[in-house]
């Protein structure tokens, strides 16, 4: 395993700060100190400082939600299989943290503001491309184009909404009930 540079450092602690405090809550030295480096190189990687480094934790985020499901899909017998393993793991995560670590997606979108014209279009191009995929999926299981598309913009706003819902409840209840709903279409004819 080789170590990380600096730059995914700094990543990787606006990636944990968006999950647990979010983007306002996220303060410059708290994440120079967990990614264990100066002042002067955050802004030799990211030189739009805060909101540059949350749009690529953003499109590192989904890097890595994407590959995620890649290999879901490619490893789980049938798209149902692969979507409530993608959530599940979704649920661990959250259950592992105490359900203090949320998506840094959601996170971002909620306290975005219309100033913040760089974050959201990365958020849109991180949701779209995660739709992408999971209508991908569903289209190579044997669903229409509009149904696949239909379900996978359903799932990803599930996962999300299921989510924040886990997260304020202490309870991962809303989201496997949400899940358990929204799996059963697959279940009908594509």
């Amino acid at each position: 395993m080789t170590t990380p540079t600096t730059r995914e450092r700094l990543v990787a602690a606006m990636i944990h700060t968006l999950q647990h405090t979010g983007l306002h809550g996220a303060g410059l030295s708290d994440i120079l100190a967990q990614a264990q480096a100066p002042k002067g190189v955050l802004y030799h990687h990211f030189p739009g400082g805060k909101n540059e480094l949350a749009v690529a934790a953003i499109e590192s985020t989904v890097s890595y939600m994407c590959a995620t499901l890649d290999k879901l899909m490619l490893s789980e017998p049938d798209a149902r299989t692969a979507m409530k393993a993608w959530i599940g793991r979704a649920l661990r995560g959250l259950d592992g943290s105490g359900f203090e670590r949320g998506c840094p997606l959601a996170a971002v979108a909620l306290e975005s503001t219309a100033a913040d014209v760089a974050l959201r279009q990365a958020l849109a191009d991180g949701f779209a491309a995660i739709r992408a995929r999971i209508a991908a999926a569903l289209m190579a299981a044997g669903h229409g184009e509009a149904r696949a598309q239909g379900i996978a913009a359903l799932m990803v706003a599930a996962y999300e909404g299921g989510l924040l819902q886990a997260r304020v409840a202490h309870d991962a209840t809303p989201m496997l009930q949400a899940t358990e709903t929204l799996l059963s279409l697959l279940d009908a004819q594509p």
